[in-house]
């Protein structure tokens, strides 16, 4: 099975991640880390910003579906069930469908979201309210399907869980997701 990750900041896309490879066996690979790997490669400081730049630029220059197509062929390798997660573009969402993959889409109320993000530590979401705000829209490039646009990419889920609770219903309702989608 492959299952693309999509979603909002902070909404939980790796608490689903954490939970389909501990309980379920998949195994994980992550658009946001292959980006990063570049971003070092390229000795620049890792920063959202510089995440949507360098994304941007790959899709530009080797495809729209290039990061998913990394990913998948090193998931290929390895078989099994796989979770790609972080799925930012709507084509990239798109070529998880056409692997043969089904796209869970994870959202949640704008300041929930925010308070998770913060809890994370993460040098990426060292900003306020405000520009966490800010950068989430610049990620909505609705006229470019190759361009990051994460509530396009939401939308065009196949299923999608609203985390606004607990992580035990957030377990809950990924379990749901697995009986109606595996095969």
């Amino acid at each position: 099975m492959i299952i693309g990750i999509t979603g909002s900041f902070g909404a939980g896309k790796g608490a689903v991640v954490d939970f389909l490879t501990k309980t379920k066996n998949f195994q994980h690979y992550s658009a946001s880390g292959f980006i990063t790997e570049e971003i070092e490669r390229r000795k620049m400081d890792v920063n959202r910003d510089n995440m949507i730049v360098v994304a941007n630029k790959l899709r530009n220059s080797f495809g729209p579906s290039h990061i998913i197509d990394s990913l998948y062929n090193r998931a290929k390798e390895k078989g099994g069930d796989v979770v790609i997660e972080s799925l930012r573009a709507v084509a990239e969402v798109r070529r998880i469908k056409e692997l043969g993959g089904v796209v869970l889409g994870i959202d949640a109320e704008p300041e929930i979201r925010f308070q998770r993000s913060m809890l994370r530590n993460s040098a990426k979401d060292d900003v306020s309210y405000e520009k966490w705000l800010s950068q989430e829209k610049t990620e909505s490039n609705q006229n470019d399907l190759s361009k990051q646009n994460i509530f396009g990419a939401l939308e065009e889920s196949d299923h999608i869980i609203t985390n606004n609770s607990t992580i035990k219903e957030l377990h809950t309702k990924v379990n749901e997701f697995l009986k109606q989608y595996s095969q």
